[in-house]
């Protein structure tokens, strides 16, 4: 088998904190009196913050400063945190941490693409830092996804060609990501928002080892 290393994103994948996000959202949101619903947070899923902040102004037609809009999103960013505060253990989603340790166990390599700045703070309430031999989060990269840069910058940390892993991904623009970077794939949710992806699961309880042998 020439797969060698599985990367994962973090929301949606290994824990659901699309949740906390779409609270923080809607919250400023609000307060800049702009409609947000959970429809137009689907827009938001796989993006950055910047990126996520511009697509909620231009629903709202309002213009800010860059000034402004740093500090708007740092203050979506501490919301945020302050839901995410209650996150353990008991929130990793079904199957991962038997498949994190399956991947451990048969010595494939683990690292993690994600554009969320908080990566790392969400893996260490998860306690599951330890499993990750690359972890590429928002504050390593320049581009957002679709653009690779994030899975491309994780199998080069992890010493491995984008065909010997594969990406595990929840959102559309993973998914691209992952295409447009020579990355197998395996999306997390619907099959007809997803179906660039060589395969797709409604849950994340299926993946295993045997999911691997099919590449």
């Amino acid at each position: 088998m020439k797969i060698k290393a599985c990367i994962f994103d973090l929301d949606g994948v290994i824990v659901d904190t699309a949740k906390f996000h779409f609270k923080a959202w809607k919250q400023l949101a609000d307060e800049l009196q702009i409609p947000f619903d959970e429809h137009d947070n689907e827009q938001l899923k796989g993006v950055s913050r910047t990126t996520s902040l511009e697509i909620i102004l231009q629903k709202g037609s309002k213009k800010f400063s860059d000034d402004e809009k740093l500090l708007m999103a740092k203050k979506k960013n501490a919301s945020y945190l302050e839901y995410c505060s209650t996150i353990n253990e008991q929130d990793i989603l079904p199957g991962i941490k038997l498949f994190l340790d399956e991947l451990k166990e048969n010595n494939f390599l683990i690292g993690l693409g994600s554009a969320s700045k908080n990566a790392l703070l969400i893996l260490d309430k998860l306690n599951l830092t330890r499993y990750f031999d690359a972890i590429v989060d928002g504050n390593k990269i320049t581009e957002a996804k679709p653009n690779p840069q994030v899975f491309l910058k994780a199998a080069e940390e992890l010493g491995v060609l984008p065909s010997e892993a594969v990406v595990i991904e929840d959102a559309e623009a993973g998914v691209e990501a992952a295409v447009r970077g020579g990355f197998f794939s395996i999306g997390i949710g619907d099959a007809k928002i997803l179906g660039k992806a060589n395969f797709v699961f409604s849950s994340t309880a299926p993946l295993g080892l045997e999911v691997l042998m099919k590449f």
